[in-house]
């Protein structure tokens, strides 16, 4: 008789998973010198995990939570053993997200300020001009140290953002300025949609507690007078600006403003739409390229002119007097651009490049990233979330890691054919090309994230773009701030001009071709998050087991499909309603109202043109049957009436499975499902509505966000007795 073991397929299986574990440890072993670069990424984790939460958490939670982390590894660290060692490198790594929690909460009570509560005015303001940003029609200034007329102190914004018409704004205005006008005011606005851009965030950030327009001309009431730093450079910044517009005129002048103060308002939509669907937006954000270049152009002219002093050559060290001058013109750059995520990010690498230069040590790249990531997170953590940071680091991330592992076989080519002079033009196309398909790929999915669009001809347009403003068009520019104390600076404009006239051209042409951009519905934030973590994955470590990262970028991009855009979508102010076609686009009840909320429901589709509402009567796909006073919506085996006029509920209340009611429902509705009201969306802003075979989900824009700081809080009795 044969004895069967029955205990060998699990001792096989402990085996393998033995096997495994130990592959990972000693793959993680052999990975020591890249364990710092996580650093930034557990402070990352840290700040996105306050940000995700659904309410503020108390103050003592980050700063407990480091501190015992730490403490506790530090005893572990006295132990001996790979366990002990392992469980302290754990609790390192949560004490880093612990302090970007920490980091993130303290931000955030940093930049408190009032928010207007509800639309005010028009009235008289009185303020302090902050900045000055030029419109293609107008201008729009911010203004501080604010007092608005039948409105306690305790109540006042501490910035007011205020868009001047071409009539009512004065060619003179400039930071410092104290003015009087009158204005209508709002509060920030809130998400279009459930998981959409979140401007009332950004706004808490940036101290900014309403928005508006003036209606009427400003009147200066003091010059503007020195007093800080920040105003004297917005001061700079804007003069610079005018200067360049005065010389340059027109789309080329607006760029030219854009590319070497970082003032982008002025430049014309149709621009700007040209640059973003060929894949050029890049080069209007001041980052990486344009700070490289002004402090590669100053070391090579700075090191290069010392060389021809033999005196000097021999006898200084110019290299480390030219990485100085590098760095302050750098600076200087990035102070007048304004400072933004991307150029604080390429400054703090360059300069920790040229710190290596100063030192006699060799920059190790991907740590600079890392250093920059943490110092921006440090004084910024509400940038994590931004696209600009994620776009960055991104892109940075990526070429990096892509040129470590070239870094042998490049080497070996410029060893073989490095002195050949007619193969150096084909190794900078080359890397062009690189850099494009890498860079490329790498921000194209965050694009998708926050910006639903992809530029399929990205690559094209930067081969020719990207030359042309990295040899012609930067040179240029620097040229014209040296010549700008002397009132020359027209000299470099005009050929500076020519350089962005042709990358114009470049745009429109390619931007027109037949498929330039494919619109992608949007991506769930757990797509976002998977992408981010398998990405930093395989970019981060160097040995085989990175390839496991490419399992988190396929999760994101099949995330897309995960959740399908609203069937019915409605604005927090109660003004526009969408209803979702057959064809996947949206019937909108209004071609005025909420023209912003209907593009950004469109582009979170995936979809570019509207289907056209019926007024009374029905659409063309049977959906939708309106009259005077609502309509009646119905797929997938639901019911739901979308009421204008309260004199509607009364019949749709029996007849509907659901109420969507732009007006307070002040009856009893029987409907079996939702109802939703006037008072739900003053109360939680905008709705979303997903109608499927297997039941109904309803979200709304504040109940997504939680309580949170930055979120209106709007409580009151609520007249809808019944009404569930």
């Amino acid at each position: 008789m044969t004895t069967v073991d029955t205990t060998a397929p699990s001792r096989s299986a402990g085996a393998r998973v033995l096997a495994l574990w130990r592959w990972l440890g000693r793959a993680f072993a052999a990975e020591r010198e890249r364990w710092p670069l996580w650093l930034p990424v557990a402070l990352g984790v840290g700040i996105g995990m306050y940000f995700a939460l659904p309410f503020e958490p108390s103050a003592w939670i980050g700063p407990a939570a480091t501190v015992g982390a730490i403490a506790v590894a530090a005893l572990l660290l006295r132990r001996d053993g790979v366990g002990a060692r392992l469980g302290a490198l754990v609790l390192i790594a949560l004490a880093t997200a612990g302090a970007g929690f920490a980091v993130a909460q303290l931000r955030t009570a940093m930049v408190a300020a009032p928010v207007l509560a509800k639309p005010w005015g028009p009235g008289a303001v009185q303020g302090r001009v902050r900045a000055v940003e030029a419109l293609p029609s107008g201008k729009r200034i911010v203004l501080d140290q604010v007092a608005l007329s039948r409105l306690p102190a305790t109540d006042t914004p501490a910035r007011i953002r205020v868009r001047l018409a071409g009539k009512t704004a004065p060619a003179d205005l400039a930071p410092g300025q104290e003015l009087r006008l009158r204005a209508a005011l709002m509060p920030p606005p809130g998400p279009v949609a459930p998981g959409a851009f979140d401007f009332q965030r950004r706004a808490w950030f940036d101290r900014l507690g309403a928005v508006g327009y003036a209606v009427a001309r400003p009147e200066i009431v003091r010059a503007a007078e020195p007093s800080g730093a920040s105003l004297w450079l917005a001061d700079l910044r804007q003069r610079i600006a005018e200067r360049v517009r005065a010389a340059l005129p027109g789309d080329s002048g607006a760029v030219a403003a854009a590319l070497l103060t970082g003032d982008r308002g002025a430049i014309p939509k149709s621009a700007i739409a040209d640059m973003r669907d060929s894949g050029l937006a890049h080069l209007l954000a001041i980052s990486g390229l344009h700070v490289g270049l002004v402090a590669g152009f100053i070391f090579l002219v700075v090191r290069g002119g010392l060389a021809l002093l033999p005196p000097v050559a021999l006898r200084y060290p110019i290299k480390k007097w030219a990485a100085v001058a590098a760095l302050a013109g750098a600076f200087a750059y990035l102070m007048i651009a304004g400072a933004t995520v991307p150029t604080q990010r390429a400054y703090l690498m360059i300069g920790l490049v040229f710190l290596a230069v100063l030192l006699d040590r060799s920059a190790m790249s991907m740590r600079l990233v890392a250093w920059a990531a943490i110092a921006i997170l440090l004084l910024a953590p509400e940038s994590l979330v931004t696209a600009s940071f994620q776009l960055s680091f991104a892109a940075v991330v990526a070429l990096v890691a892509g040129y470590e592992a070239l870094r042998g076989r490049l080497s070996r080519w410029r060893r073989h054919n490095g002195q050949r002079l007619w193969r150096r033009p084909v190794l900078y196309v080359a890397g062009i090309a690189l850099t494009t398909l890498i860079a490329g790929a790498a921000t194209g999915i965050f694009a998708i994230h926050h910006f639903n669009r992809m530029a399929l001809y990205g690559l094209a347009a930067n081969m020719a773009a990207v030359p042309i403003t990295a040899l012609w068009i930067m040179p240029w520019g620097l040229a014209s701030m040296l010549l700008m104390p002397f009132g020359l600076e027209g000299l470099a404009l005009l050929p500076m001009g020519w350089g962005i006239d042709l990358v114009l051209a470049v745009a429109n042409s390619v931007s027109g071709w037949p498929g330039a951009v494919a619109l992608v519905p949007a991506m769930p934030t757990v797509g976002l998050i998977a992408i981010a973590l398998g990405g930093l994955w395989l970019c981060l470590w160097q040995r085989p087991w990175r390839l496991a990262g490419l399992a988190g970028l396929l999760v994101g991009l099949i995330s897309i499909g995960w959740t399908p855009p609203p069937d019915i979508l409605v604005t927090g102010d109660g003004k526009l309603i969408a209803a979702r076609a057959a064809s996947g686009s949206y019937m909108l009840s209004s071609g005025r109202s909420g023209r912003f909320a209907a593009d950004g429901w469109l582009r979170r589709a995936g979809e570019r043109d509207r289907v056209p509402w019926p007024r009374e009567g029905i659409s063309a796909d049977g959906r939708l049957r309106c009259d005077a006073v609502g309509c009646l919506y119905r797929v997938t085996g639901h019911r739901v009436a979308l009421v204008r006029n309260e004199r509607a509920l009364a019949e749709d209340c029996w007849r509907a499975d659901h109420v969507i009611s732009l007006e307070p429902v002040r009856i009893a509705c029987p409907v079996p499902g939702h109802v939703i009201d006037r008072f739900d969306l003053w109360r939680n802003g905008g709705h979303a509505v997903w109608l499927g075979a297997d039941g109904v989900r309803v979200e709304s824009v504040n109940q997504t966000r939680g309580e949170r700081p930055w979120v209106p809080r709007r409580r009151f009795p609520s007249p809808t007795a019944g009404k569930d």
